[in-house]
């Protein structure tokens, strides 16, 4: 149960899953799938789904790079959240967003893991929201050069302690695609 009064309901972000984030990801067909899966469930069962676009030097606002997959389209009365910063609440209206929608509960998809996915379900945490990670539903590029494990494997690290995080009156779950329920 989030500690966040009177936020019974469950939102879908959909974090980053830009051309220029996650084109050359870890699986990204089939994570991309996996998102669009529980982007059309979420609407299916009228839950709230939350598109987070970053940009940056590199993914510069109307370029190619910066545009979310063409597998993946947002409909027009879903909240497009725009980001500077790894964590998606960082002076960000996310949560103005989110508290408006009666949202005490986040299921996270995304890219990338080990950036933008880790600071958002810790921010979300930190901020009282109870947070499930998709553990099919992220991903990552190949950073090994620069001193990093495999993408395969900063995936399933990040699913393994997100299991076990813990504070009061707060969960954290991790769930593949086919488990995730956005109602109780």
């Amino acid at each position: 149960m989030s500690t966040l009064t009177d936020r019974p309901n469950t939102a879908l972000l959909v974090i980053d899953v830009q051309n220029g984030v996650v084109g050359e990801a870890y699986q990204r067909d089939a994570v991309v799938a996996n998102i669009g899966e529980l982007v059309e469930r979420a609407r299916e069962q009228g839950v709230p789904v939350v598109w987070i676009q970053h940009s940056s030097a590199q993914l510069v606002p109307g370029s190619a790079v910066w545009e979310y997959v063409p597998e993946l389209v947002r409909a027009e009365s879903e909240p497009l959240v725009h980001k500077k910063f790894g964590d998606s609440f960082e002076d960000t209206e996310l949560a103005q967003v989110l508290a408006e929608a009666g949202v005490g509960h986040l299921v996270v998809t995304g890219a990338e893991t080990d950036a933008c996915i880790r600071s958002t379900i810790h921010g979300a945490f930190a901020r009282g929201y109870d947070v499930t990670l998709v553990s099919d539903g992220h991903t990552t590029f190949d950073k090994s050069q620069w001193g990093a494990p495999a993408p395969e494997q900063v995936i399933a690290h990040t699913n393994l302690y997100w299991r076990y995080q813990t504070a009061p009156g707060r969960t954290a779950a991790v769930a593949e695609t086919k488990e995730v329920t956005f109602l109780d």
